[in-house]
């Protein structure tokens, strides 16, 4: 990871550059996602594929996700920070424009999947190099940055979805859309890298250039031996289904589970992730004042209360409150870990690697096991798995304690 400048060495602007340079990754990563996600029908539509063809085409982009994941701490050794964007970015550029392009021009469904899993490998990389810089960077400013980044990047789907439902109105071909997207994240992503600090922290072995590569991966697999760790990946394993339960099955639980039309369903989405979205954008005040153990008890206590009122109400309006809660509580969970598991700079970029794979094990493992519970239960009923994960990730809490001296802040 990178060596950040200390705030009594680098300038304020210097560090706001930094800052506001990850800011704009973070909604990259978000607008390539989006992207791919808003034009899935119409993909759907130019392949000719069923749904279970279309589940095992998106199960290549996850696949490369893992990969991704794995693979990130490698490239930042061999070629830093910076570099280790700029490929990600190139990765996610290929892949959303060879998705496109093997989806109209050229239509192949094994080639969209081989493609999708590019997106995967650039966008799992891309997470935890943004990720560990972040973390960086909120040692060097000193004070909680995360939430509000996470918060971009909710921002990036966000502008995605709404670029490509314009897109679809207009008639406008998947290979043209995809394409042009791929192009302005890439000139985006290089003109704004270079605000991003170069050096490379030696110390940590894991993103040592100088450290021979089967000491790098002993190091990286080293990192799954510490309990606290392990705790941490709890949390995050928690609040990661909770977030990824609420994406893929929010909407066909309002519809199937309390009797609405399929608008509603998509409203109800859009009360959770309006509310994840002012979460994160309030929460590094108060994360800074309070400190990590009692926001992530409180937010886990408050995703579990709004998830039994979406359970159990018979009111619109109350499931809509239970959505709502929901999402706050769901939504410092993620970058609050990645926090946590980056408190120790030797080694940030493993442990960001190894919690963030928790994590997205529950986003790829939640939708089937609630999809299989809900068929047999119903839906609402599959969702107190969600419940349970919460209240353990409320009893992990305090491994995501700060380390003394991480930087000055405020803890009840």
């Amino acid at each position: 990871m990178t060596k950040p400048a200390a705030p009594d060495t680098a300038t304020r602007s210097h560090l706001i550059a930094w800052r506001n340079a990850l800011f704009v990754i973070f909604t990259l990563s978000g607008l390539s996602i989006a992207s791919w996600v808003s034009r899935l029908p119409a993909v759907r539509d130019e392949l000719g594929l069923d749904t279970s063809a279309v589940g095992l085409m998106i199960l290549g982009l996850s696949f490369g996700a893992i990969l991704g994941l794995v693979v990130a701490p490698q490239f930042l050794a061999r070629l830093g920070p910076r570099g280790a964007v700029i490929l990600s970015l190139s990765l996610n550029g290929i892949g959303i424009g060879g998705a496109g392009i093997s989806a109209a021009v050229m239509p192949d469904p094994v080639l969209a999947t081989v493609f999708l899993a590019v997106l995967g490998l650039g966008n799992g990389s891309l997470d935890v190099t943004m990720n560990v810089e972040g973390a960086a960077a909120e040692r060097a400013i000193g004070r909680t940055l995360l939430p509000l980044m996470h918060a971009f990047f909710s921002l990036g789907t966000v502008l995605g979805a709404l670029i490509g439902a314009g897109a679809s109105a207009l008639d406008i071909p998947v290979s043209w859309h995809l394409v042009a997207m791929a192009v302005l994240i890439l000139l985006t992503g290089i003109a704004v890298v270079r605000f991003i600090p170069h050096e490379v922290d030696t110390e940590d072995p894991s993103t040592s250039a100088k450290t021979p590569f089967t000491a790098r991966v002993r190091e990286g697999l080293a990192v799954w031996a510490d309990s606290r760790l392990l705790l941490i990946g709890l949390i995050m394993l928690g609040m990661a289904f909770a977030e990824g339960s609420a994406n893929d099955w929010i909407a066909l639980a309002t519809v199937d589970g309390h009797n609405q039309s399929n608008t509603t369903g998509a409203l109800m989405f859009g009360v959770f992730v309006v509310a994840m979205t002012i979460g994160r954008v309030a929460g590094g005040p108060i994360l800074d004042r309070l400190g990590r153990v009692p926001v992530l008890r409180w937010s886990a206590l408050i995703g579990a209360i709004g998830l039994l009122i979406f359970i159990l109400t018979p009111a619109l309006w109350s499931a809509m409150l239970g959505a709502a809660l929901w999402g706050i509580g769901s939504s410092l969970g993620f970058p609050v870990g990645i926090s946590a598991a980056s408190d120790d700079p030797k080694t940030a970029a493993a442990r960001v690697s190894a919690v963030a794979i928790i994590g997205y094990v529950a986003f790829l493992a939640g939708p089937p096991l609630l999809g299989f519970l809900g068929q047999h239960f119903g839906i609402l009923n599959a969702l107190y798995v969600v419940l349970a994960l919460l209240i353990l990730a409320a009893l992990a809490a305090p491994a995501a304690r700060e380390l003394t001296g991480r930087f000055a802040r405020r803890t009840s």
